[in-house]
């Protein structure tokens, strides 16, 4: 089989525009769903039981379902209910597939993150923490002083797969007829008769998207993280 690498190429200017609506989709969602996610992992985190109560059943839910489901009970789903219809964001933002896509992606996202914080808060070592308390420090203090630092240069692996995995994820966003990469590679393989040729463009990209994550993250990792590599000099 001999691919048509012309036609890939005359198509690629129409896929790479396409990829810019992906990553505005994959950095919009992973933005908000961080900060949601920390939230929820230190609620998480609590020691009382009726403050972990929600933020459990949310992680449950969005961790347990598809998130193909969770993007047609958002987009299709709401406009069931008349509370919904009726408010002032039906229009600009419900009734939208580009936001109820962010919306689901930020959600499922947000579920993950949040027990990725809740480990990440779990191993830090009890000394530090400890010590925080035995220098009177407030719940808040600590949490911004003492765990949040520390919890972020714990997960920044897991997260990094995270984000990785919401830009595979965003590809389900052609279910609700956004012209993501997927959408614009699936209508393009039914125009020119060219699947392979124009799914594997599609691959290559989402590749090397993927491939720009992990290197960002890896240069993040090694800047957030660098005094662990410091060895401190010999006492002589």
């Amino acid at each position: 089989m001999i691919l048509d690498w012309q036609a890939v190429i005359e198509q690629l200017p129409t896929m790479l525009k396409a990829s810019v609506l992906t990553i505005q989709l994959v950095v919009m969602s992973c933005v908000i769903g961080l900060i949601l996610g920390v939230i929820l992992g230190l609620l998480r985190s609590s020691e009382h039981w009726w403050v972990k109560a929600f933020p459990f059943a949310y992680m449950f839910f969005f961790r347990g379902t598809p998130l193909l489901i969770q993007i047609f009970l958002i987009y299709q789903g709401l406009g069931q209910f008349d509370f919904i219809t009726e408010s002032f964001l039906w229009e600009p933002i419900f009734k939208q597939a580009y936001w109820c896509a962010i919306i689901a992606l930020t959600l499922n996202t947000a579920a993950y993150i949040a027990e990725i914080v809740r480990g990440a808060i779990a191993a830090i070592p009890s000394g530090e923490l400890e010590a925080a308390d035995a220098i009177g420090m407030s719940r808040y203090q600590k949490a911004r002083r003492i765990m949040l630092p520390r919890a972020f240069g714990i997960m920044i692996p897991a997260y990094s797969n995270e984000v990785i995995f919401i830009l595979k994820g965003s590809a389900l966003a052609a279910s609700i007829t956004l012209a993501e990469l997927t959408y614009t590679a699936k209508n393009l393989a039914a125009k020119n008769y060219m699947p392979i040729e124009m799914y594997t463009a599609a691959g290559v990209i989402y590749l090397i998207l993927a491939w720009i994550i992990m290197i960002g993250f890896r240069l993040f990792e090694n800047r957030i993280n660098k005094h662990k590599r410091h060895t401190p000099p010999a006492v002589s």
